[in-house]
């Protein structure tokens, strides 16, 4: 039996379920339990930052959005995104609003401030995007957002307190596979570097951004690792698995950096004392053990995009929707809405077993439930 079937089956049984928790209540009844949340990452994040950007990194038109109440609004899905699902877990009334719209005081409960293409390295996304805002990019407006956080509250003690308390979600890597490393036509670090080293440096960058976070009074941060980006429609399609169910040199290397995230974690938490980093096991986390198998048409039809993709061979891994194009009538069902980012329904799962993990591996070493829950001043 194929080594992804039985995952994919459990998968599947774990999407049903959601079905029925996306037909009750979207939003999770209770106190919210910490007094903001940031965010930083790429389109499994963005919820609107690019919109106005010059980038190919958009998802601000139909079909995206088609699930959400108010249409498209820059998530990269049909519903909600990871960032919205552990929103609600968190007891907020409101979507955390993004850096481009943020104003106010509604800054005090938060800010996202990812970005669709963004990496851990600069060029990340631009050579073939266009305009994406990087890691830096998303920690200088974070450096504003506190200045301004501190500007409401009167002086930057009270700031300090305040920030202290928020939770911190961090999501990087992918595009800097997707749209770096495996794209030599745009960028050279594949001759550079190979699988190890690279996911050596790009820990090693990763970890200075990090700090600097830290620096700017992060205290509760959970670090998402990359997903098995080689199992995704748009990498199949451009590269081909040679027999397997999933182009298995791109999961070994993104498992490479997943490993070196998971070490980093420790590091930091040993040099940093009054802060907490947690790893989230995106790879893993949907694709637990299953005893069954299930059948090609339906592993064919979940798997496949929800959403019509360009010509992926030919269009440079631009991995989004074609505008107003049709998309698939079951979508709850659909493990991937466009090339390579998931459904509202995974978003679901995802986020949910981030915020309290169901297995040991989900997270590490606590989940999100318990690190908000830690007395740091």
């Amino acid at each position: 039996m194929d080594y992804w079937r039985p995952k994919i089956c459990y998968l599947v049984l774990l999407l049903l379920v959601v079905v029925l928790i996306l037909s009750l209540s979207n939003w999770v009844n209770g106190v919210q339990q910490v007094p903001c949340y940031f965010i930083f990452g790429d389109s499994l994040y963005d919820n609107g930052n690019n919109n106005n950007l010059p980038t190919r990194a958009r998802a601000n038109y139909l079909p995206y959005g088609i699930d959400l109440p108010g249409g498209p609004t820059g998530r990269f899905s049909n519903g909600r995104n990871l960032p919205d699902v552990i929103t609600q877990l968190l007891g907020f009334d409101n979507f955390i609003p993004p850096f481009a719209t943020a104003s106010g005081q509604e800054i005090l409960k938060g800010v996202n401030y990812a970005s669709g293409g963004a990496g851990i390295r600069e060029e990340t996304g631009r050579n073939n995007l266009g305009v994406v805002i990087s890691l830096n990019g998303q920690l200088q407006n974070h450096k504003t957002t506190v200045s301004r956080i501190a500007s409401i509250l009167g002086d930057q003690e009270s700031a300090t307190q305040h920030l202290s308390k928020c939770l911190y979600t961090v999501g990087f890597g992918s595009n800097d596979y997707i749209n770096n490393y495996l794209l030599p036509q745009f960028y050279p670090t594949s001759r550079q570097y190979p699988p190890d080293q690279y996911a050596t440096v790009l820990i090693q960058q990763y970890s200075h951004k990090l700090k600097t976070l830290h620096n700017y009074g992060a205290k509760k941060i959970a670090l998402f690792g990359i997903g098995p980006l080689g199992c995704a429609p748009g990498p199949v399609a451009m590269y081909g698995t040679n027999g397997s169910a999933c182009v298995n040199y791109i999961n070994k290397a993104i498992q490479l950096f997943n490993t070196n995230l998971k070490t980093l974690i420790g590091d930091l938490n040993n040099q940093f004392r009054d802060a907490k980093f947690i790893y989230i096991n995106a790879y893993d986390l949907l694709f637990a053990d299953a005893s069954v198998g299930i059948q090609d048409d339906l592993a064919t039809t979940i798997i496949g995009p929800c959403c019509p993709v360009a010509n992926l061979p030919m269009n440079n891994g631009i991995l989004t929707c074609i505008p107003f194009s049709t998309s698939c009538s079951i979508r709850y069902a659909n493990i991937f809405w466009d090339g390579v980012h998931p459904s509202e329904t995974v978003n679901v799962i995802t986020g949910r077993r981030a915020y309290m993990a169901l297995n040991p591996t989900d997270t590490y070493p606590i989940d999100i439930r318990r690190l908000i829950q830690l007395p740091f001043l």
